[in-house]
């Protein structure tokens, strides 16, 4: 049972450390959501600019058509971020339901654990007494053999004078 208890302290000692790891790689997550969401504030304060620059070029230049390829190229990378963004999320919430699960199953394991406890204070408490009850068996048989031997001896001393009375008569 003690094997048990450290065997289950053992696997909670492990699901503690994954437990840490997964709540650092949440956080590195959340730092590379941030630095997206910067780059995507970057990205439209740089679509506001060139859009305006687009205007003024496309007024100068009559819709010049590299600008557009430009453009194009600017869906495509926010395509990307949005796959990015969905990424991320999933990610995020895969981790969050492991935690959970992990939680539950933390919990779960410790309460197994208490359970354990509970029945092996109550194993103790119960050898405890059985092993009273048997001292006190061996001492009641330890008296009754004892007086047994005691009136064995006395049948032997009473036989012993009875054959010498015999002999006398």
């Amino acid at each position: 049972m003690e094997a048990d208890i450290s065997d289950m302290r053992n696997e909670l000692q492990s699901r503690d450390g994954l437990w840490r790891r997964i709540q650092l790689e949440c956080q590195k997550l959340y730092t590379e959501l941030l630095k997206i969401k910067e780059y995507k504030d970057i990205q439209e304060i740089q679509i506001k600019h060139q859009s305006s620059h687009v205007q003024l070029t496309e007024q100068l230049e009559n819709k010049n058509p590299e600008l557009l390829l430009f453009a194009e190229s600017q869906g495509c990378q926010e395509e990307e971020l949005n796959k990015i963004r969905n990424h991320v999320y999933r990610e995020e919430q895969s981790h969050c339901s492991e935690q959970e699960r992990m939680k539950t199953e933390i919990s779960d394991l410790t309460e197994e654990l208490h359970q354990k406890e509970i029945t092996i204070a109550t194993i103790m408490e119960k050898a405890t007494l059985l092993e009273r009850q048997l001292k006190m068996e061996l001492e009641t048989k330890h008296k009754l053999l004892t007086k047994q031997q005691l009136l064995e001896f006395h049948y032997q001393v009473i036989k012993s004078e009875n054959t010498h009375l015999k002999e006398m008569m």
